[in-house]
């Protein structure tokens, strides 16, 4: 999955699997999350909005699974802990 930097003062970088709808965000204070579930257009919605913050809370956090991606690991994309919300 490849992950972009995007100008936020919330997140540091976005990343999109397609094939299995899975939303990687980095946050700038470091922590890592994978969301499950997100329809394509969810995510250029988040690209595309004029405050990605604000975006994300309002349409993604409380919406989708989720799961945290600790230390090390979250550069390679494996989850250590997970944690499932909605």
């Amino acid at each position: 999955m490849n992950r972009i930097a995007v100008e936020s003062t919330t997140l540091a970088t976005v990343g999109y699997d397609v094939a299995l709808s899975i939303l990687h965000l980095e946050f700038q204070g470091g922590a890592n999350y994978q969301y499950f579930g997100i329809p394509a257009a969810v995510h250029q919605g988040l690209l595309d909005a004029p405050s990605r913050g604000s975006y994300f809370n309002q349409f993604i956090r409380g919406h989708f699974a989720y799961r945290l991606i600790l230390g090390a690991d979250a550069r390679c994309g494996e989850s250590v802990r997970s944690e499932c919300a909605r």
